[in-house]
């Protein structure tokens, strides 16, 4: 553990580094600087909390051990002694495994915002019922976590599912609580429209990425291409006499973004070029092509039945995450956004592979 101490020291000298600079008038006067630091101050507070009282633990044991060796002749001391000393070293393990977690990489993205888009895939019709009932799950999800949720784009079907509809979660760490949506979600199911009672088995597509704020790109004008068009979307005559929906295409990645939300086509071309600016940034973060399309493929994949990251069994009330092995027979409750079981065990998961990969390292 000598190694962990050292880089547990390292953040706790930061912290009282950043902690003595956001003090300063001058560093206070600096909006954008005070901001930055108390975020890192806030980021490195959990490291330096636990390793504080991972000391008083240490320091606990030593003086139970130190009681067990003089106090001899004093039975009952000694037995509380004994009975602490069992739970301040459970304590310390339990603390040692918790400050390595804490010791691990940060993904500098995960307490971003997310734009979120959810495709019908496969099984037509069923596939859009099932995109809606995933927009609902994550919506309510979002709700019990006290994040806020706005419509970016949809694309209706005429039975109330969606082809695709793109989402804006703002809130406290949404991208390290959603980022392993990503992937093709399969539900088995008999459809409203089966008359046979028989079970169909569709899919629809989660795709999550990282809301970039003040994205340091400027988009060329000869680099975009702008479409306006009528809005096919509700909204009443307003909307549907007026070409108020924007469709942007950057030239140079093929990355499209359209916008019929909003009222106005000011407020759609601003909105159009906020996400557009997103996914070119996100696009050249990649550093190439080939790059970038690999990550999307793995991310929001072909919707195809056999490339799945869970799986929803209506009949047997059952989720199963295919990457983790886990089973709940609660696809009720998780459909009504209860999803923090799945998704903490995939965080567990996620570390857990992490610190294995810290000790073969």
């Amino acid at each position: 553990m000598d190694e962990i101490f050292e880089k547990v020291q390292s953040v706790v000298d930061r912290y009282e580094e950043v902690s003595e600079m956001i003090s300063d008038p001058e560093v206070i006067a600096d909006t954008k600087r005070f901001l930055a630091l108390s975020k890192e101050e806030g980021s490195l507070r959990e490291t330096v909390e636990t390793f504080k009282h991972y000391k008083q633990v240490v320091v606990g044991i030593e003086e139970n051990e130190e009681i067990l060796r003089e106090e001899a002749n004093d039975s009952e001391l000694e037995e509380l002694a004994k009975e602490e000393l069992k739970d301040l070293r459970v304590e310390k393990e339990a603390l040692e495994d918790q400050i390595k977690i804490l010791l691990l990489p940060k993904d500098p993205n995960d307490d971003k915002n997310i734009i979120m888009e959810i495709h019908g895939a496969a099984g037509g019709d069923e596939g859009a019922l099932f995109a809606a009932d995933l927009y609902d799950m994550y919506v309510r999800y979002a709700e019990k976590q006290g994040w806020q949720v706005e419509i970016i784009d949809e694309n209706k079907t005429e039975i109330g599912g969606y082809k695709e509809i793109v989402l804006m979660i703002t809130g406290n760490n949404v991208y390290s609580k959603l980022k392993f949506e990503n992937g093709a979600h399969r539900v088995q199911r008999v459809p409203e429209t089966e008359s046979a009672g028989r079970v169909h088995t569709s899919t629809a597509t989660v795709g999550v990425m990282p809301e970039y704020e003040d994205v340091d790109i400027e988009i060329a004008d000869k680099d975009l291409r702008v479409d306006v068009y009528r809005s096919s979307g509700a909204g009443g005559q307003h909307i549907n006499k007026t070409s108020s929906a924007v469709r942007m295409t950057h030239l140079p990645t093929g990355i499209v973004v359209a916008m019929q939300d909003q009222r106005s086509q000011q407020q759609n071309r601003a909105k159009a070029m906020e996400i557009l600016k997103a996914r070119v940034y996100d696009y050249y973060a990649s550093q190439n092509e080939a790059e970038y399309a690999e990550q999307r493929k793995t991310a929001v994949g072909t919707g195809d039945r056999s490339e799945r990251i869970r799986t929803y069994n209506y009949p047997q009330n059952r989720v199963t995450d295919h990457r983790i092995g886990l089973s709940l027979n609660k696809l009720d409750r998780i459909m009504n956004g209860e999803l923090s079981d799945v998704i903490d065990a995939l965080l567990i998961a996620d570390q857990t592979a992490k610190l294995e990969a810290l000790k073969q390292g």
